[in-house]
């Protein structure tokens, strides 16, 4: 067994910044073939088209709305076109906003859950008749799931609700040989948080050097590597798991 996905063809969602991005360049090097997407046209976008091109296999950026079932459907047909089955679906898209719960509206409701929780419902849908044995489906969650965060409540039950997603399917698609699991990033050091001021960023660091067994922030290819070994053979026994990768919160 090894974490070569040489011959295999791979679809992630939320594709072009931060863990997403992370996750298709991973892939990409370890030899699948990564269709990504992303929702909102941006320089990202074209640096990633660019990367991917210097890297072998047959890799594609696609826009689309996870939120569209009509959009989704289109993405996985372009999908069965191109490879004519799927080996891997990693759900990565979202969206974040912090609002009091007092406060929250239910556009703003239904834009994060609808993101993270719907979305991943309507690609695993339309991608499952192109799985099969050995099939691997990995939702990117979040710590805050179990720990819960004040002001992003629709963030949180998103994300747990992954966790629920993801445990049932692994019973309803292990006689498939589909595997289906949760890769739980930390704190992870994204471009949006290079972005924050220097005394905020600052500020970050110090906290988690504090919270974390690790003592820093995690990276986006470090998450990208859980991705890869539930992607590959060596999780062949793997299913239904919730794997953090915090640094040790």
């Amino acid at each position: 067994m090894n974490a070569s996905l040489s011959g295999k063809n791979a679809l992630v969602t939320g594709g072009s910044r931060g863990i997403g991005r992370a996750v298709v360049l991973t892939l990409a090097r370890a030899g699948a073939n990564v269709t990504a997407c992303y929702r909102t046209e941006s320089e990202a976008v074209r640096e990633l088209e660019q990367e991917l091109k210097e890297i072998p296999g047959d890799h594609h950026v696609v826009r689309a709305d996870v939120r569209s079932k009509e959009e989704v459907d289109r993405l996985v047909e372009e999908c069965r076109t191109r490879y004519g089955r799927l080996d891997a679906v990693v759900n990565n898209a979202g969206v974040i906003s912090h609002v009091p719960y007092d406060e929250l509206a239910e556009d703003e409701w239904h834009r994060v859950v609808d993101t993270h929780l719907t979305g991943a419902f309507l690609v695993i849908q339309a991608a499952l008749p192109l799985m099969g044995e050995g099939g691997s489906i990995v939702n990117i969650g979040s710590r805050v799931a179990t720990v819960g965060i004040p002001t992003r409540s629709h963030y949180t039950a998103a994300k747990a609700g992954l966790i629920g997603l993801s445990r049932s399917l692994c019973k309803e698609l292990g006689g498939r040989g589909i595997r289906v699991n949760v890769v739980e990033p930390g704190v992870i050091e994204t471009e949006e948080a290079a972005k924050l001021p220097k005394e905020k960023y600052e500020q970050l660091q110090a906290r988690y050097r504090q919270l974390t067994s690790l003592g820093r922030l995690g990276t986006p290819e470090e998450v990208g590597g859980a991705v890869l070994f539930l992607a590959s053979d060596l999780s062949r026994y793997v299913t239904g798991a919730t794997i953090p990768v915090d640094g040790g919160i």
